[in-house]
């Protein structure tokens, strides 16, 4: 299969190299593979941990506590440290990155998590490389018991939020195992998973890491959300020379787990399972555009708004000439605002509203033909 857009995760033992601190040789060494990528021209989103170990280096600390607001302290102190190390390497690759920290509560909350994928697509649109990790300084859920799981989940999160073609688990291990192959030298590695079951899930169990607050629990957790959005998913050893451009070519490193539905299946059943808040009828131009040039929704081809509706919202698009449902997606502006805009050039939406979301009703990204 060829991939295009890729969500790399980078988990704490891996960067660190087993140690206390950041490894600067291995993230080099992955920064490298991840820039060949790019230069390719693919789309790539890293998901990345660290920030404590990052933190617990520069605060220079022996003793360690256990307790939330200590680790909160340090990923607050290493999340910079973090960021400058990335930013140097890609740097030397000519390389733009952004720092995007997200919580839960972002991907949970409809506008935060519209305004946290029109981001992110622009950015990939823009070439730069996406730096994503948990935002623990305001967030204890992984903190505590790892509910992001190390950013395991955020990262299958993430490549359901960013319509990823595959999600790459890096770590320290060579994949999902039937025992602990630490322990048990006839552990056997499952290289292809069709659908996890409750057997996979107990397999995951067998299988502990030393540092960090995920495990292979939580990447196999992640593992099952991700491909339920229709993304494929690898788990694998990231020290392995080349991985990332191994697992892009399809060759066969740990675990690879299919996905259990296509990309826009699962988004097209994420928005026809949301309640449509209003309507957006459209002259046949728009409509014509959609059905066929796969265009996003721009006010000037809106004729009239039903119901009532905020940004975010999910709202149904009907063709005024067929009197038939065209598609359904995600409002980038309110009811209120599309009907001052509506029938206007979107270099119009500033003057008449005073501010903007961007020159699209209905992104293209956030749009499902029915």
């Amino acid at each position: 299969m060829a991939y295009n857009r890729i969500v790399i995760k980078l988990g704490t033992n891996l960067l660190t190299g087993g140690s206390d601190c950041l490894n600067l040789e291995i993230m080099s060494s992955l920064v490298g593979q991840t820039a060949k990528l790019h230069k390719q021209g693919m789309e790539i989103v890293v998901v990345s941990s660290g920030a404590i170990a990052a933190g617990r280096k520069r605060l220079g600390l022996i003793k360690e506590r256990k307790d939330i607001p200590f680790k909160q302290v340090l990923a607050a102190v290493g999340q910079s440290r973090l960021m400058d190390a990335y930013d140097q390497l890609f740097g030397w690759h000519e390389i733009t990155i952004a720092q995007t920290l997200l919580t839960r509560n972002d991907l949970s909350n409809r506008i935060s998590y519209l305004n946290a994928r029109n981001t992110l697509l622009a950015l990939l649109e823009l070439r730069v490389i996406p730096i994503v990790n948990e935002n623990d300084v305001v967030a204890v859920d992984e903190l505590q018991t790892a509910v992001f799981g190390d950013n395991d989940n955020l990262s299958a999160l993430v490549a359901g939020l960013t319509d990823a073609d595959l999600l790459m688990l890096l770590t320290d291990i060579g994949g999902l195992y039937d025992a602990d192959p630490r322990h048990n030298s006839n552990a056997r590695l499952v290289e292809r998973v069709e659908r996890i079951d409750t057997f996979i899930e107990s397999l995951a169990g067998a299988t502990r890491t030393e540092r960090g607050t995920g495990g292979m629990v939580t990447k196999v957790e992640a593992a099952k959300l991700a491909t339920a959005s229709g993304v494929a998913v690898v788990i694998a050893d990231g020290r392995e020379p080349e991985v990332i451009i191994k697992l892009t070519n399809g060759e066969p490193i740990g675990t690879y787990f299919h996905p259990t539905t296509s990309k826009l299946e699962s988004r097209k059943r994420w928005l026809l399972s949301g309640i449509s808040k209003g309507q957006l009828i459209i002259d046949s131009g728009a409509a014509t555009a959609l059905r066929e040039q796969n265009k996003s929704l721009l006010p000037a081809g809106i004729t009239r708004v039903n119901g009532k509706f905020e940004r975010g919202d999910i709202v149904n698009i009907l063709d005024s000439a067929k009197r038939e449902k065209v598609a359904c997606g995600i409002s980038n502006y309110s009811s209120d605002d599309i009907a001052i805009i509506k029938g206007a050039h979107s270099d119009k939406i500033a003057e008449r509203l005073g501010y903007e979301y961007g020159a699209e009703a209905v992104h293209r990204d956030n749009l499902v033909m029915l």
